[in-house]
């Protein structure tokens, strides 16, 4: 087991032969979502994973998985490298690495591989994406903006969207 005394968080795209540890983390994942959505894992309790399986094998998505020293602490899914705007789908940080400045690093790591047009949704009931997202957005970007929809899905509740542009000049990391 590791534990966290260095505030290092290392981000590396992943390959195919990461994908055991992208599967162990997306399930972690999506068990701590399942506290905000309500989903459930099917009879082999396995969460649904397409977005996973974008990642790793369609054209303009990425995996990247967060590390520190030898632990797996993460991923982000990210979708639209190949569009106007990136969208990170998918982002998760273990608990023991939370609230310690890990999350905002790591973000920051990827959006400068990919500087541009930034969006990204989560829900309102998830307090602490409530909280992360926005501060991300602010310190990335200072006309930043936050919206209520889910595109295309009015009969949907809404998802809550932080847009800003991430540039060379203006990281997070540098805003903190």
């Amino acid at each position: 087991m590791t534990t966290l005394n260095s505030p290092r968080v290392e981000v590396t795209r992943a390959g195919a032969a990461d994908r055991p540890t992208l599967d162990r983390l997306w399930t972690m994942f999506r068990h701590d979502m399942s506290a905000v959505s309500g989903v459930l894992p099917n009879s082999c309790a396995e969460f649904r994973s397409e977005r996973l399986e974008m990642a790793t094998s369609q054209p303009g998505w990425a995996a990247y998985i967060l590390r520190m020293r030898d632990a797996a602490v993460g991923l982000c899914i990210i979708r639209g490298l190949d569009a106007p705007e990136r969208v990170i789908s998918s982002f998760f940080l273990v608990h023991g690495a939370r609230r310690t400045g890990h999350g905002r690093a790591a973000v920051d790591t990827v959006t400068q591989q990919h500087p541009g047009r930034w969006a990204v949704a989560y829900q309102e009931a998830n307090l602490p994406a409530a909280a992360f997202w926005p501060s991300i957005a602010q310190a990335a970007d200072p006309d930043w903006t936050h919206e209520r929809a889910v595109p295309g899905r009015p009969d949907l509740p809404p998802d809550s969207w932080v847009r800003s542009a991430v540039t060379p000049t203006r990281s997070v990391a540098a805003h903190q």
